[in-house]
């Protein structure tokens, strides 16, 4: 019986892994003769964005680009194509780019068939056509971009979107604008422009979908929403194929340094931000060539933002320009196969207190009944706590060996770039991670059952491994649990705490309630799931340069799942 449990085990753990990179949780490319979205046609723009670079340093370029761009909306049947140029902006201080440079933003507008977009309510595409002016970096001359991802990945889903939105136009009770901005790498100089000298153009828009790429692969995140995004995220969870989003992301992006053509409107205007996220090494260099580009994650924007688009366009409640506007926030967050779990803040706190209450509910019955020594869950909850403080640093101080080793800068939880080997880095370390914690707790199960054998029957034994599980189960879910209750009340976000210890006390009711061990199973493939998915995302968006948070989230999964694989597989 339990070989064959360990047979159900490794193929739990096994097609988990495939669905949560990439099987099954992403769509296939679309060829070139389909009449869905196709990353393919997609494909063929991006070759001829990236052919050169074109930053504001290289305006001959950045005119043949942008000449590209106007050929391809009037083949699209614009109704109109207005050119916004603004003269003598200021741009950074860096030798390789002209201090003044003209930028000129693109407007396309496409009508419904019935009115003109001066009448309509209209749904705006934004995505920048100018490439990474030069940086630095490290043991190597300065590298200027291609923009073949940033942001060709951008301009080229808008095309094919709007080609595909054009083949239902007689359905149309919206319209659509296309914004193709200019100087976006060097400050948002020509959405701010836009916004400041010609603020009409943004007057009759309902919903913004601004399109990015920090690195050509994986899959693509919306990353960002406005505020109040209530309404936002019923038309995301109930249109997009595939979805992919953490609200936890829009709150870490708040805090941090980066912005997006989006946060110049993203306060007025209701909107969603998309963007692939790895690899941060051909992010703004020159490995954001056309060589490096990825179908699967162009294909990925499609499938999201395509169904979101016919809704829109199609429905008349979205007639009202204040239609997606909302006073609150939603909690939300996807797993592959289960996909996206969206909560009003309100159901997401009672969903916390009752699974605290649960979990407090379960310690105590299982004390009261001897499956626990109080003490032993004490000392393993304070164990786990040092470990993981330990992992934080431990992981830091790989991220500052792995940065002094390839010469990049080291930034303490801060994006790294220009370490080539950062992903089999952090894949390794958490490996060893892994196996040192399955050998430990091992090593620890063997010396407690020391002597039992032979001392007392089979059965205490028996006794003895259940409630060695048990106290370092709870033990983890005691830290899961006072992490999530401390984040909870202090940002109102705490998934990366909460799913484990939501999964494992699921796990432990329903076994309680009906003798069944197969609900461990569940509780693994759930945390699983999750730890794939999000430790995945994290990884990529913050770069090796917070690896220490990454290696304590992984550790504290791991204990978890080590404990509940235990109950599952044990004699």
């Amino acid at each position: 019986m339990k070989r064959v449990r360990i047979y159900i085990f490794l193929v739990v753990v096994i097609v988990i892994g495939l669905v949560a990179f990439g099987l099954g949780s992403r769509p296939m490319v679309e060829g070139a003769d389909s009449s869905a979205f196709s990353a393919e046609r997609v494909v063929r723009d991006i070759e001829q964005i990236s052919q050169k670079h074109h930053s504001v340093a290289h305006p001959e370029e950045r005119q043949e680009v942008r000449n590209y761009l106007v050929d391809r909306l009037n083949s699209l049947g614009a109704d109109t194509i207005k050119l916004y140029e603004y003269k003598s902006l200021v741009g950074p201080e860096n030798k390789h780019v002209v201090y003044t440079f003209d930028a000129t933003n693109i407007l396309a507008e496409f009508y419904p068939e019935d009115k003109g977009c001066d009448d309509a309510t209209t749904l705006m595409f934004i995505a920048h056509y100018d490439s990474r002016y030069s940086q630095p970096m490290p043991r190597q001359d300065t590298v200027w971009s291609y923009g073949a991802a940033d942001d060709g990945y951008g301009l080229g889903v808008i095309l094919e979107s709007v080609d595909q939105a054009l083949k239902y136009r007689t359905d149309w009770k919206q319209g659509v604008k296309v914004l193709f901005t200019d100087a976006e790498e060097v400050g948002m100089m020509g959405m701010k422009a836009q916004w400041q000298n010609n603020r009409e153009v943004f007057d009759n828009v309902g919903l913004i979908i601004n399109l990015e790429a920090r690195g050509p692969y994986g899959p693509a995140l919306l990353f960002e929403t406005s505020p109040g995004n209530a309404r936002l995220m019923e038309l995301y969870s109930s249109a997009a194929d595939y979805p992919y989003t953490y609200s936890l992301t829009t709150v870490v992006y708040g805090f941090m340094p980066n912005f997006t053509d989006f946060t110049i409107a993203k306060e007025d205007i209701p909107g969603l931000n998309f963007s692939t996220i790895a690899d941060i090494n051909h992010y703004h260099t020159d490995l954001d060539n056309f060589s490096n580009i990825n179908p699967r994650s162009i294909q990925h924007y499609g499938a999201q933002i395509t169904p979101i688009v016919h809704r829109y366009l199609t429905e008349p409640q979205y007639a009202d320009c204040e239609s997606l506007k909302s006073e609150e926030d939603t909690i939300c967050f996807s797993l592959p196969m289960l996909g996206l779990l969206n909560f009003s803040k309100t159901t997401y706190a009672i969903i916390n207190i009752v699974t605290f209450a649960l979990f407090v509910l379960l310690l105590a019955v299982d004390r009261l009944r001897g499956r626990i020594e109080f003490g032993s869950v004490l000392r393993s909850a304070g164990c786990t706590l040092a470990v993981a403080v330990a992992m934080l640093v431990i992981g830091e101080i790989v991220a500052f060996a792995a940065s002094l080793i390839a010469g990049a800068k080291f930034n303490l939880f801060g994006i790294v770039q220009g370490v080539a080997f950062d992903n089999a880095t952090m894949i390794a370390s958490t490996v060893v991670m892994t196996a040192t914690v399955v050998a430990i707790y091992f090593r620890q199960l063997k010396r407690s059952l020391l002597g039992t054998q032979s001392s007392i029957r089979r059965s205490a034994a028996e006794s003895a491994t259940l409630r060695f599980a048990s106290d370092r189960l709870y033990g983890v879910l005691g830290v899961m649990f006072v992490l999530s209750l401390v984040l909870l009340l202090a940002i109102g976000e705490n998934l990366m705490f909460f799913i484990p210890l939501f999964a494992a006390t699921l796990a432990l009711m329903l076994n309680r309630l009906t003798r069944l061990r197969a609900w461990y199973i569940v509780g693994v493939a759930l945390i699983l799931l999750h730890t794939l998915s999000f430790l995945y995302a994290l990884a990529m968006a913050l770069t090796i340069g917070a690896f220490g948070a990454v290696l304590m989230l992984a550790y504290l999964d791991v204990r978890v799942m080590l404990s509940l694989s235990h109950l599952y597989l044990r004699k």
